[in-house]
């Protein structure tokens, strides 16, 4: 990284103040800054530590007194945690996989690659895959059979593509990553104790134990423009249609996503979420860590649900919700909140029966 306060502020749509032809060469937390480094002091909470290291600039905010805090110069963003976001791209140094097909590659002749694309040491592309334009495959992943990257796709290392998987432009996949494994799908010749646990509610009649049949999985993934997935995460293919993931949807670590799910655009799914097969999601939806749908239900537009929530219940558009099992998230503190209540009521309505019986036994 090298760029001018100048260049940085234009590219990040901030104000530079101060000597706007400062160099820069990389980024630090303001206590540790060395002269050279542009602090990350986004608040005045860290802007109070600036003076432990010894930083001439920094990012700050837009009304901040940069001058006050001994800078030479500053970047003034309106928004400084959305400036980061271009800000920290423009000092990626990237992984150093470097470009061209590595000659441990393995490519299959049928394979259609891109202009500019990189293929990573041990790398194997299928028959027939396609690969955009500008696209990097990691060292040791795999695209199989009659898959499609679209263009400037970047596959970290051990990033694996199933057959028929179709993902679009920009897609971003952490180490790890599985895409178009088998669903889950099993079935038994007669009906089963869990169908009649499902119908019942508690009660598995007379069933008895069977052998499980296997399903296969004919629908593969297809996934949209713009989208991340994170290290660990697995999407399964859908078992005739295929499983979806609209475009700019982020998905965190050790995410699962199950076969035939469709999930709408521009969704944010944090760590170890977990979707059951068949869960349709709407758009604008956040998912906080832990959280888990129960197949074949509904997760409306514009949804919040808050960490380890339990969803057994399809959730209309806007709610926000919490808990196990998930319930309105003012509703379930509510709760809560009464439930810590219990001891001293129950100490009060035991007193309260002591007073009542010692009146009685008076009289």
């Amino acid at each position: 990284m090298r760029y001018t306060i100048a260049e940085i502020a234009n590219a990040l749509e901030a104000e530079a103040v101060g000597d706007s032809d400062m160099v820069v060469t990389g980024l630090s937390e303001p206590g540790q800054a060395g002269p050279e480094d542009l602090a990350l002091a986004s608040n005045p909470k860290y802007a109070k530590t600036l003076a432990s290291g010894s930083a001439q600039a920094a990012l700050l905010w837009a009304d901040a007194d940069w001058e006050a805090l001994g800078l030479k110069a500053a970047v003034l963003p309106q928004r400084p945690r959305f400036a980061m976001s271009r800000l920290t791209t423009m000092a990626d140094p990237g992984q150093g996989f470097g470009s061209g097909i590595h000659p441990n590659a393995v490519v299959d002749p049928t394979a259609r690659l891109g202009a500019d694309v990189t293929v990573g040491a041990g790398a194997v592309i299928g028959p027939e895959a396609a690969i955009g334009d500008g696209s990097v495959i990691g060292p040791l992943s795999y695209v199989g059979w009659r898959a499609s990257l679209g263009p400037n796709a970047y596959l970290r290392e051990h990033v694996s593509i199933g057959a028929y998987v179709h993902v679009g432009a920009n897609f971003v996949a952490n180490p790890g990553a599985r895409i178009g494994g088998d669903g889950f799908s099993f079935v038994t010749p007669e009906k089963s104790g869990v169908e009649a646990v499902r119908e019942s509610l508690g009660d598995q009649g007379e069933a008895t134990g069977q052998p499980w049949a296997r399903i296969a999985s004919l629908g593969a993934v297809a996934i949209g423009d713009d989208v991340e997935v994170g290290s660990n995460s697995v999407i399964d293919n859908g078992t005739i249609r295929p499983t979806t993931i609209g475009n700019r949807t982020k998905i965190d670590n050790l995410v699962h996503i199950g076969h035939n799910c469709v999930v709408g655009e521009d969704n944010l799914l944090c760590g170890c979420v977990g979707l059951a097969g068949s869960v349709t999601v709407g758009n604008f939806v956040v998912m906080a860590g832990q959280v888990g749908i129960s197949d074949n239900l509904t997760i409306g537009n514009n949804v919040v649900l808050a960490a380890a929530s339990k969803v057994l219940s399809s959730v209309r558009d806007g709610k926000v919700m919490l808990g196990y099992p998930a319930t309105e998230m003012k509703t379930n503190l509510d709760m809560f909140k009464n439930t810590r209540r219990l001891p001293r009521i129950l100490r009060d309505v035991a007193e309260l029966k002591k007073a009542v019986f010692k009146s009685g036994t008076n009289d």
